[in-house]
């Protein structure tokens, strides 16, 4: 089958709707230690074959083969009888294969359009036709569903903006397997839903779509055939229609996970105030006042784009605040920064761990010591034995698996990567902590493992503030919860009065402006 490219210009993909992709004992080692082992699976043409398992599992290193990110050590991959050859995500794109990466590869400094279209532009004689590439963006804009400007720069977009725009990328070359590495985590539920749409329709089309996700709810209502990897291992591919959520658990853990949340234990009603925020005005943040006691776990739920994660910023001091106070023990944050929150006893873990969060590229060790080197030196040199030894007990309180703490964060999976954050922030007991998204791109084991910290952080007297788009986390967890809508507290809800249709309706409804 011949398609025209972007250029106008035909060309015949290797790969094409009607070709099954054929995976043969892939094994894949990373400085001798194994991701994937002897994987063998059968992905059909039109079909959605999700890869599901906990992170670590191999899921995403599978997905990069397939998309010629990675070459497998053993083993091998053919598409339509034809053995393919890979040793880039370009050789990929030459097969037919596309992938939307877990981790966002957005080039700041250009437009939306033009990260849409990035290496496959609309071009004559060398030079780009803009009208046309408008065009074709506006078309591409509409069959999605994404409401954005193509000549925003892409430095501007929130998260999950930057998220869509990998997602029409991806869309914009004709292929023939889509591989999509949790394309919704970061998506509102209505643009979710416009993205199943369209994995229904390429699926529809005969393009095989692979699936990598946490949302087993996702998984089912999307798939067609369901594939568990285990410690590298295949566990077991299953028709999707035969599975449940329990079933894939038992799957992905090799143990039934009992429950999602630990039971809560409420602090005392008359605890001690820790943080006070009164009548706080920052960008997207509107006349926001509440206070947090000690031991308490309060959930900040609302729509994307509420101002949920600007509030964060604004109490930490990582945003300009124009009016208000945030009071932190009784004494007044005015004026400090995040450095000085921080040693005042307020720590903060954002919604992106890769781009506000972790130096990728640094060591566990010095990732998790950064925020307070000061408890690890003398004289203004760091004390080795001191680091390794703090490292190692928060590594594993936190039950970071690593095979050292030399090793650098980017080879850690989601799941590790996440809860090195939360070492990071125990490096001095803090008397509050701010986690945004605490689970974004995390399975089902660490969400639990991280469930688990965050009360026990609570029932040791630590006043948390958790911020989720996933609103039964925020109901699992929380003791209280404040929604939030265009910047404002629209509702404060308490005991029997929080309920998935209480917030929900706190979320849409108008407040006053008053």
């Amino acid at each position: 089958m011949s398609y025209e490219t972007l250029d106008g210009a035909p060309h015949r993909a290797a790969g094409t709707p009607g070709d099954d992709l054929v995976v043969a004992g892939v094994s894949k080692r990373f400085g001798g230690v194994p991701a994937l082992q002897d994987v063998s699976i059968t992905i059909k043409a039109g079909e959605v074959h999700a890869l599901i398992g906990e992170n670590g599992a191999g899921k995403s290193t599978l997905g990069k083969i397939i998309a010629g990110v990675l070459a497998p050590d053993e083993g091998s991959l053919t598409l339509g009888g034809r053995t393919l050859h890979m040793s880039s995500p370009r050789d990929g794109l030459t097969h037919g294969i596309v992938t939307i990466a877990q981790e966002l590869a957005i080039v700041p400094g250009l437009t939306v359009a033009d990260n849409v279209f990035l290496g496959a532009e609309i071009a004559t004689g060398g030079f780009v036709r803009r009208r046309e590439l408008r065009r074709r963006f506006r078309e591409l804009a509409q069959r999605t569903g994404f409401a954005l400007h193509p000549d925003t720069p892409a430095a501007n977009l929130s998260t999950a903006d930057k998220q869509k725009v990998e997602i029409m990328r991806a869309l914009s070359r004709q292929a023939s397997i889509v591989v999509m590495d949790e394309p919704s985590a970061a998506l509102s539920s209505h643009e979710t839903s416009a993205l199943h749409g369209i994995i229904r329709t390429l699926a529809a089309g005969g393009t095989a779509v692979i699936l990598i996700s946490h949302f087993l709810s996702e998984v089912l209502s999307l798939s067609d055939t369901i594939t568990t990897l285990r410690d590298g291992h295949l566990v077991q591919t299953v028709d999707a229609r035969g599975a449940t959520q329990e079933s894939l658990i038992e799957g992905m853990l090799g143990r039934s996970l009992s429950a999602t949340f630990p039971e809560k234990q409420f602090p005392a009603a008359d605890g001690p105030v820790v943080l006070e925020v009164n009548n706080l005005c920052a960008p997207m943040v509107n006349h926001c006042t509440f206070s947090l006691r000690r031991g308490e776990i309060l959930g900040i739920a609302g729509l994307v784009g509420a101002g949920r994660s600007e509030l964060a910023r604004a109490i930490f001091r990582d945003a300009k605040v124009s009016a208000g106070s945030v009071r932190l023990g009784g004494d007044d944050l005015s004026g400090h920064n995040p450095r000085r929150s921080i040693h005042r006893g307020l720590v903060m873990i954002p919604e992106s761990r890769k781009e506000l969060g972790l130096m990728m590229g640094r060591s566990v060790r010095e990732n998790v010591s950064l925020s307070r080197l000061d408890l690890v030196s003398r004289l203004g040199w760091v004390s080795r034995i001191r680091e390794r030894r703090a490292v190692s007990s928060l590594m594993e309180r936190t039950t970071v698996k690593a095979a050292s703490m030399s090793l650098p964060v980017a080879m850690l999976s989601g799941g590790n990567q996440q809860k090195l954050l939360f070492a990071r922030s125990m490096m001095k007991t803090p008397a509050v902590l701010i986690a945004d998204e605490p689970t974004r791109g995390v399975d089902v084991g660490s969400k639990r493992a991280i469930y688990d910290l965050l009360v026990e952080m609570a029932h040791e007297g630590m006043g948390i503030i958790v911020i989720s788009s996933e609103l039964e986390e925020v109901l699992g967890l929380a003791h209280r919860v404040l929604v939030m809508r265009h910047g404002r507290i629209s509702a404060e809800l308490a005991g029997r009065d929080i309920s998935e249709e209480a917030v929900l309706e706190a979320a849409f409804t108008e407040i006053s402006a008053s």
